[in-house]
């Protein structure tokens, strides 16, 4: 058995790399959208992943890791979105891998730590437990943004946003599909 590291390593090597893939392809266009609509794709793909889940079926072809690893994506465009200012449309290159890696060398860290304390406890749990956590985690995030970002008691949308990363990296650890579409 891989360790936790190398299979988070592992699987965020390949979510880095489609995302420099897309960028060659689109650019930065992602950078018009509003955290919200970043927001509302991800539970588009989440939402996708339950109800594959809930029916057992698929009607199109693209696999459910395919849809964890956007997820990741996604959320990592929305933590860049938060670190840097509106405006700047176009990033460079070299510029958005500094930021990719800050955002998620952030989020491992969470990961480690958190995995720390709870005791490694998601290896038992289930995909499709975690696929709920996301939703409802997006759910939370909708009601922040909703708020004006403004929470009495609870953690923002940042925090939102790294434990679905981690939980969709558990999710792709625990489904040991991680395929290269």
């Amino acid at each position: 058995m891989k360790s936790t590291e190398a299979e988070y390593q592992q699987i965020i090597q390949h979510c880095q790399d489609l995302f420099t893939k897309k960028n060659k392809d689109y650019g930065t266009s992602w950078r018009i959208l509003r955290i919200p609509s970043i927001t509302d794709q991800i539970f588009i793909k989440a939402q996708r992943i339950r109800t594959i889940q809930e029916k057992g079926i698929q009607k199109v072809d693209d696999a459910i890791s395919t849809e964890f690893v956007g997820i990741i994506n996604y959320c990592v465009m929305a933590l860049i979105q938060i670190a840097v200012s509106e405006g700047k449309l176009q990033i460079d290159d070299a510029e958005l891998t500094d930021l990719y890696n800050v955002q998620i060398n952030e989020v491992k860290e969470l990961l480690f730590n958190k995995n720390h304390d709870y005791g490694e406890a998601w290896r038992d749990m289930r995909v499709s437990s975690m696929t709920d956590i996301i939703l409802m985690k997006l759910l939370r995030i909708k009601q922040i943004e909703d708020n004006q970002g403004l929470t009495l008691v609870s953690e923002g949308v940042k925090a939102g946003y790294q434990d679905i990363i981690n939980y969709s990296v558990f999710c792709l650890i625990k489904s040991n599909s991680l395929h290269t579409n």
